[in-house]
C-alpha cells in the first residue's frame, strides 16, 4: 500500500514481506520482479540494488520494542524493524544509504517503555547521519476510517527545512520530543505538512448496495445488539426514533466490568469506521449497522469495503479468501496518507537535492 500511495512517479527497486498471502497480493498487482518473500533478517545489502531515494518500513506494531532488539529471529516479531535497520547500516557502509526513510507504526511507539523505544529509534537514525521528525496522522482526514498512525520521516545528504511545530505535531509527539537527549533534539526536524483537502466521502459512500450485501439473520443481529452497553444501546434506540437512514459500524470488544471480563459490542454513527484490524478471531471483525425506518440490520464489513477504507481503488486485486484480504487491509498503511507525505515532504526534498547536486 505504500507503493500504491507513492504512485506511478516512483519506481520500486526492492520489496520484502515474510507473509506469503501479502506477497501473493503484491505479485498480483505489481508483478514479482522486485519482490523477495522471506524474513528480513535473511537479507543482506547484496540483495538490494543501487541506491534508493527512499526506504519505507511499515512493520508489526510490536516491533520497535527494545526487548529482543537486534536479536534476529530470537526476537520474533519484536525484532522486525531492527532487521530492516541492519540492512540500512550495511547500505550505509557501502555508501548506498537511502536518501530518505519513511517509518510507519502505531502512535504508542512514542511512549512505549517510557519513551525509551522511540529514543532508541531516533538514536539509530542520528547515528547514520539522518535528520528526522515525527508526525501523528489520523487516516480519517483522508478516508472514513479512524486510524491514527505515527510517521517518522528522515533525510540524509538533503537540506531539511527549519521551523517549529505545527499541523500534525500533537501532544504525544511534543512529549516524545521533550524526552529526547539534547544531542538528538539537535537532529530533529519539525516537518510542516499542510492539511489535506476536506474529505468528501463518508462511510456510507464506500459500502456495497444493500441489495448486494449478506445481512445477518435477525437472531444474530439481536445477539449483537444484546452485547451493547447501555450507552451504546441508548444511542441506537435514539436513532430508531428519529427516522431516516443511519449507517454505522460496530466492533465486539472485551471489557472489564466489576472485575469481570465482559464481551461488548461498541457502535459508532459518526460516518467513520473504526480502525481496521487483522481478523485474528471473530471479535476483530467489524460490522456494518444500519438503522432505517425503525429497523436495525447488521452484517460483516466486506473485504472490498475494507480496501476502500484503506484508500485502495476497486481495481486493486485482493486475495480471494476473505480472511486473507481483511488481513492485508488490517495490516496496511492508508495509501492516500503516503501520497500526501510524498507530495508535500519527500518529493520536494529529494527533487531539490537532485537539482542542487546537478
Amino acid at each position: 500500500m505504500a507503493r500504491t500511495g507513492l504512485g506511478s512517479g516512483w519506481t520500486c527497486l526492492f520489496a520484502n514481506d515474510f507473509d506469503a498471502g501479502k506477497a501473493a497480493a503484491y505479485r498480483d498487482n505489481f508483478g514479482d520482479d522486485d519482490l523477495a518473500l522471506g524474513d528480513v533478517w535473511d537479507l543482506g545489502a547484496g540483495d538490494l540494488p543501487g541506491r534508493a531515494d527512499l526506504a519505507w518500513a511499515s512493520s508489526p506494531c510490536q516491533d520497535l520494542s527494545l526487548a529482543g532488539a537486534r536479536h534476529g529471529l530470537a526476537g520474533a516479531r519484536s525484532s522486525a524493524f531492527w532487521g530492516f535497520w541492519r540492512l540500512i547500516e550495511q547500505l550505509a557502509a557501502e555508501g548506498r544509504a537511502p536518501r530518505a526513510l519513511g517509518i510507519e507504526n502505531v502512535t504508542g511507539l512514542l511512549s512505549s517503555h517510557g519513551g525509551a523505544d522511540f529514543t532508541a529509534l531516533c538514536a539509530a537514525l542520528s547515528g547514520l547521519g539522518y535528520r528526522f521528525g515525527a508526525l501523528e496522522i489520523d487516516a480519517a482526514m483522508f478516508t472514513p476510517q479512524s486510524r491514527p498512525r505515527l510517521f517518522v520521516l528522515a533525510v540524509k545528504d538533503t537540506q531539511a527545512p527549519s521551523g517549529g511545530p505545527g499541523g500534525f505535531h500533537g501532544p504525544a509527539v511534543m512529549k516524545a520530543f521533550e524526552r529526547l537527549p539534547e544531542a538528538l533534539k539537535d537532529r530533529w526536524v519539525w516537518w510542516r505538512v499542510p492539511p489535506p483537502a476536506r474529505r468528501n466521502l463518508g462511510l456510507a459512500d464506500l459500502l456495497e448496495p444493500d441489495e448486494d450485501a449478506a445481512w445477518l439473520p435477525g437472531t444474530r443481529t439481536e445477539r449483537l445488539l444484546s452485547l451493547m452497553a447501555p450507552l451504546h444501546r441508548a444511542r441506537l434506540e435514539a436513532l430508531r426514533l428519529t427516522g431516516g437512514r443511519h449507517v454505522g459500524t460496530a466492533f465486539r470488544r472485551t471489557r472489564i466490568e466489576a472485575g469481570r471480563r465482559v464481551q461488548r459490542a461498541e457502535v459508532r454513527f459518526d460516518g467513520i469506521a473504526g480502525c481496521l484490524r487483522t481478523p485474528t478471531g471473530g471479535s476483530s471483525r467489524q460490522f456494518v449497522v444500519v438503522v432505517e425506518e425503525g429497523q436495525v440490520r447488521a452484517r460483516l464489513l466486506t473485504a472490498r469495503e475494507a480496501a476502500r477504507l484503506m484508500g485502495l481503488a476497486d481495481d486493486y486485486r485482493l486475495p480471494k479468501r476473505t480472511t486473507a484480504a481483511l488481513h492485508l487491509a488490517g495490516d496496511g498503511v492508508v495509501a492516500p496518507v503516503v501520497r500526501h507525505l510524498a507530495a508535500h515532504v519527500l518529493e520536494p526534498l529529494l527533487s531539490g537535492a537532485k537539482r542542487a547536486a546537478a
